[in-house]
């Protein structure tokens, strides 16, 4: 059951455009409708920036130089520190 309201103004073509996307896709509103594409999208876009997707070339460079990096300074242990501290994940 939804707890939590969105108010917001759109324009009036916007909004019957909306309302008939609603029907044609068999929703039982404008707002199950509008909550559908939100859901979809929101989706869509924060699997788009938490995730990167590399070639096998390009991963298995990457895994190289990994490999070839000298243990992290004192300043950088420092800095993961106070990331952590923050809530950087």
């Amino acid at each position: 059951m939804a707890t939590s309201r969105i108010d917001m103004r759109i324009d009036e073509a916007i909004k019957a455009l909306g309302e008939k996307a609603a029907a044609l896709t068999g929703r039982r509103s404008l707002t199950e409708y509008v909550t559908r594409l939100i859901e979809e999208d929101a989706t869509r876009v924060i699997r788009e920036h938490e995730a990167i997707t590399l070639e096998n070339n390009v991963f298995d460079r990457f895994m190289a130089a990994c490999e070839a990096a000298e243990a992290p300074n004192a300043k950088l242990r420092a800095a993961r520190e106070f990331a952590e501290q923050q809530g950087i994940q």
